[in-house]
């Protein structure tokens, strides 16, 4: 069994593509690709940490689907932490953050950065899209950013995880080196 990590599917949210430019014509590719990238790798007994913003539901341009009907089609058992658009659909979760120790690190899960611990050494968000993949929040905490937009698409291991936090790490002390 393996921990993978998402935010920011938004099914069915075709103003999505043309706001975070997203690269589909429709929303039903973009729901198709999303779910064909997410079964590539997670497996059926995978545990999925969702960071908010699953599905989009409501309007004219929401989609009649409700979220089981996306989750039955996604590999793995899902942990919904709710996001901003999570409100108006069917997701019916209560968790808004969410503290877990793994890989000997404290982790503070939420969908949006605002609501981080600048306490826990590693916060995980969503919600911010494209903006950054990785940002310090202080001298001791980083935000990274599991937007699907700045993974490919995918969702993704702890070890991608941490080695994308390495190369940032290794990067910011050359720069301040630099100065």
């Amino acid at each position: 069994m393996n921990y993978w990590w998402a935010a920011d599917y938004h099914f069915s949210h075709f103003n999505i593509i043309r706001y975070r430019e997203r690269p589909f014509k429709t929303a039903k590719e973009m729901n198709r690709v999303i779910i064909r990238e997410h079964n590539e790798r997670v497996k059926p007994e995978d545990t999925v940490f969702f960071l908010g913003d699953f599905i989009f539901k409501g309007g004219k341009e929401g989609g009649e689907e409700r979220y089981r009907e996306f989750e039955k089609k996604l590999n793995g058992k899902f942990i919904f932490i709710k996001g901003n658009h999570d409100r108006n659909n069917s997701l019916k979760t209560i968790i808004t953050k969410m503290y877990i120790h793994y890989g000997a690190k404290d982790i503070c899960m939420t969908h949006r950065p605002e609501n981080v611990d600048p306490d826990v050494p590693l916060n995980f968000c969503g919600h911010v899209h494209q903006r950054y993949k990785i940002k310090r929040l202080n001298d001791k905490s980083l935000i990274v950013n599991l937007s699907v937009e700045v993974w490919n698409y995918y969702p993704v291991s702890f070890k991608e995880v941490t080695s994308a936090v390495s190369a940032f790490v290794k990067e910011k002390k050359k720069s301040e080196e630099k100065k």
